[in-house]
């Protein structure tokens, strides 16, 4: 089954949108958009590297998302404006990565599959390290799902709970450098953190607890991916972008049936 292309990159946009769906939901609501940003434009430097250690490059990206990740998460409260700081370090990332990947010799690199992805390119072996990753985030999500939600919600209220706003921060911060690491052969850098925050932010008006809003988010997810490797196919489009914009598509469906449903009310 896995020895068609077309079903490894079905399989690999639904383990992408499993691994995104809980994630995105914490990313929506503590407005980390922009610290996703960071995370997923450094992989490209990851991506230098690997290529000229002769590394895995999913190897190498989880490395570098990891230490811009937790770079961030080191910085954050420390008196630094976190807009400007992620905005210094997102697209700082992003040119080094591109500089470095200029200077390898002997090495042919695709940067537009990296920077927009490349789905159909998806080896079997890509597919293990993809399902892998989203298990990896998928478990860590359900087993810390309440303290996160509380550590969200409240600080102050978390630390009466018992709960370490910090170790939570934390947390998300390793499974935002997993979900990079893996979903860079599907959507490429630029496009993760849509990725990440369009089924989520679609989910919202269709949730009524945080429980289905992560639910949603994931069927969203595949459903865009699906979608999108379909019109990519018919009308021989970009992949990855052809993803995103079904699902901003799917988004403006649920807001306006959310606002509908609202009216009738």
């Amino acid at each position: 089954m896995f020895d068609d292309f077309l079903v490894r990159a079905a399989f690999a946009g639904l383990g992408i949108a499993i691994a995104a769906a809980p994630l995105g939901c914490f990313v929506v609501w503590r407005r980390m958009a922009y610290f996703g940003d960071a995370t997923s434009h450094a992989a490209i430097l990851g991506v230098a590297l690997s290529l000229a250690l002769s590394i895995s490059v999913f190897t190498g990206a989880l490395a570098v998302a990891l230490v811009m990740a937790l770079t961030v998460h080191a910085l954050s409260g420390r008196g630094y404006a976190m807009d400007t700081l992620l905005g210094v370090l997102a697209h700082s990332a992003l040119a080094v990565g591109l500089v470095a990947a200029s200077f390898l010799q002997g090495v042919r690199i695709d940067l537009m599959a990296y920077l927009f992805g490349d789905i159909l390119a998806v080896s079997k072996n890509d597919l293990l390290i993809i399902w892998c990753g989203a298990a990896l985030v998928v478990s860590l999500m359900a087993a810390r799902w309440s303290a996160l939600l509380t550590a969200t919600l409240n600080g102050d209220l978390a630390m009466a709970s018992g709960v370490d706003p910090k170790r939570e921060q934390l947390i998300l911060t390793v499974c935002l450098a997993v979900v990079v690491a893996v979903a860079i052969k599907v959507v490429g850098v630029l496009l993760i953190v849509a990725m990440l925050i369009i089924p989520a932010a679609g989910a919202r008006p269709l949730a009524r607890n945080p429980e289905s809003m992560a639910l949603i988010a994931a069927a969203l997810g595949g459903l865009s991916a699906i979608l999108g490797l379909q019109v990519s196919l018919e009308y021989d489009t970009p992949t990855g972008p052809s993803i995103v914009c079904v699902a901003a598509g799917l988004f403006v469906l649920s807001v306006t049936f959310g606002r509908l449903t609202q009216r009738a009310r």
